[in-house]
């Protein structure tokens, strides 16, 4: 039986006084598809909206296997120890095509920052079938954690190799993450992942891989040459790292820092993120109008009647998209 949902006004008090339990109430009522919680939710939105945007927000990203979740547990408690910083984690898991549920294993993976009762907070999402590696309510998220006094908030990505644009819309720092030993790698990787990139970290660069992640790193860095600096005049840097070691973390969250200085130097930081609130606008109407299409009884009978038509070879989807959104 679930727990009934605080009140509006309770989720907020909550939230901005850093109650991680209630964070992760409020963050489960905006995750929420039920449509009676749509309106609450954003009433909770509107009013921590004027406490959040404040923390630094960076999306993580790499193939299964490269050791996000490590990477995040020793980044998350160097920031902790040694930088007195509060970090958020949202960790999206893929979701189950049949339940819409999801494994969670990312928590159990950074089992040492999960431990720290105030300092952290990791919030693993299903992404529902969402590409882009996010949940869809991910941007909602971030505000709630940074309403509730989180300096840092980190963007885990499915990394299954879908379009990572969606984590580039809504962070302020783009990390991509690589496995020691690029050869034909450095052939297959995407060029659009690589535009998108502010640093390409070299992960286990240690023991007998310490020479693979070396020349990764050089291979990675010579490639970076052929693609032109951004508008803001940031050179992303390639660099090499042993989460399990604890080596390279801190030179790692340096480049984070003065990516940061940088960009707000060259004017550009607040014009990124005006350009991602935009970019959320328009995804909302873009869910917004396909629910309020679905719903529709007319329209949701004739779209039966025309998926059949399809199907049969009867009619095109050409016409039969047309006939629907006329």
């Amino acid at each position: 039986m679930s727990r009934p949902r605080l009140p509006v006004a309770r989720l907020v008090d909550g939230v901005l006084g850093g109650n991680r339990a209630v964070l992760a109430q409020a963050i489960t009522l905006v995750e929420s598809q039920h449509p009676d919680d749509s309106e609450p939710a954003a009433a909770v939105l509107d009013a921590i909206l004027p406490h959040a945007g404040r923390s630094r927000r960076v999306g993580i990203t790499g193939v299964p296997g490269v050791g996000k979740s490590t990477f995040i547990d020793a980044l998350g408690l160097y920031l902790v120890h040694e930088r007195n910083e509060q970090v958020a984690v949202l960790s999206v898991d893929p979701s189950s095509p049949l339940s819409g549920g999801s494994i969670l294993g990312d928590k159990t993976r950074m089992e040492r920052l999960a431990l720290l009762d105030t300092q952290a907070f990791i919030r693993p999402s299903p992404t529902r079938g969402v590409l882009g590696g996010v949940a869809s309510r991910t941007r909602e998220a971030i505000l709630l954690c940074e309403a509730a006094g989180f300096g840092t908030v980190l963007v885990e990505t499915v990394g299954v190799g879908q379009s990572e644009t969606a984590v580039r819309s809504m962070t302020d720092f783009f990390l991509l993450l690589i496995l020691p030993g690029a050869g034909d790698d450095l052939q297959g990787i995407k060029r659009g992942i690589i535009e998108m990139v502010d640093a390409i970290v070299v992960t286990k660069a240690d023991g007998a891989m310490q020479p693979l992640a070396e020349r990764a790193r050089a291979d990675y860095a010579a490639a970076l040459h052929l693609f032109p600096d951004a508008e803001d005049g940031w050179a992303p840097p390639v660099l090499t790292c042993s989460a399990l070691e604890g080596r390279g973390i801190d030179r790692v969250w340096d480049v984070i820092v003065e990516h940061r200085q940088q960009v707000e130097a060259a004017g550009q930081f607040a014009a990124r993120r005006r350009r991602q609130a935009l970019a959320w606008l328009h995804e909302l109407l873009r869910a917004g109008l396909e629910t309020a299409f679905r719903s529709d009884p007319a329209t949701a009978a004739r779209l039966a009647e025309l998926e059949r038509a399809v199907e049969a070879g009867e009619t095109t989807a050409t016409s039969a998209a047309r006939e629907l959104l006329e």
